[in-house]
């Protein structure tokens, strides 16, 4: 399974034979049981997780007991409390499988050792990071430019594989609207193409 992590970091930066087994060796396997949270609030995040196979959710509580979803995670992603990950400071955020999942987990000081130990590593977290700020900001001005509708069509276009994988309450948390709107563009979707 570890094999998987290193055709993912191929596609960024070619790691030698040897490389490529110090980079693997510093991961865990782990099983996670659908509705198992592998991040909580208040507790400082020590991994960052490779989803093998699996889906996860990272969500934050509001004053008012509304969830609000911040992203997901399937196949050949990544997820954690990054704030806590990287700071070593209490998780703001829960992170949930929505699924049976299987993860590989590396925890913070084995990363950073890794990325002490070769250029090539502390490269692939960069370009990692690199990737989900570019992630976070079209994300923060498709929220601020678009309309709930074109917000819908351009993640389903986007992340067919996501939209049937995660409910649909955690899909309008996500797009910023109640389920029940989230349920009236489908249903005014599903009649245009009928």
């Amino acid at each position: 399974m570890t094999n998987k992590i290193i055709e993912f970091i191929d596609k960024f930066v070619k790691l030698t034979d040897e490389e490529s087994q110090l980079f693997s060796a510093s991961f865990r396997e782990v099983k996670v049981k659908k509705r198992q949270f592998i991040v909580q609030p208040n507790f400082t995040t020590r991994h960052r997780h490779y989803v093998l196979k699996g889906a996860f959710r990272s969500y934050v509580v509001g004053d008012e007991g509304q969830d609000h979803t911040i992203n997901f995670a399937i196949d050949d992603w990544w997820i954690t409390d990054y704030n806590s990950y990287i700071f070593q400071q209490p998780a703001t955020m829960f992170v949930v499988a929505l699924e049976d999942s299987i993860v590989l987990q590396i925890d913070y000081e084995q990363e950073q050792e890794l990325k002490l130990s070769n250029h090539k590593f502390e490269t692939i977290f960069r370009i990692m990071a690199e990737r989900g700020l570019a992630f976070q900001q079209r994300r923060m001005i498709s929220n601020l430019t678009q309309t709930a509708e074109e917000r819908y069509e351009n993640f389903v276009n986007k992340y067919p594989q996501i939209v049937e994988r995660v409910p649909q309450y955690a899909l309008a948390s996500y797009l910023g609207m109640t389920s029940e709107f989230l349920s009236r563009i489908r249903n005014k979707r599903s009649s245009k193409k009928s």
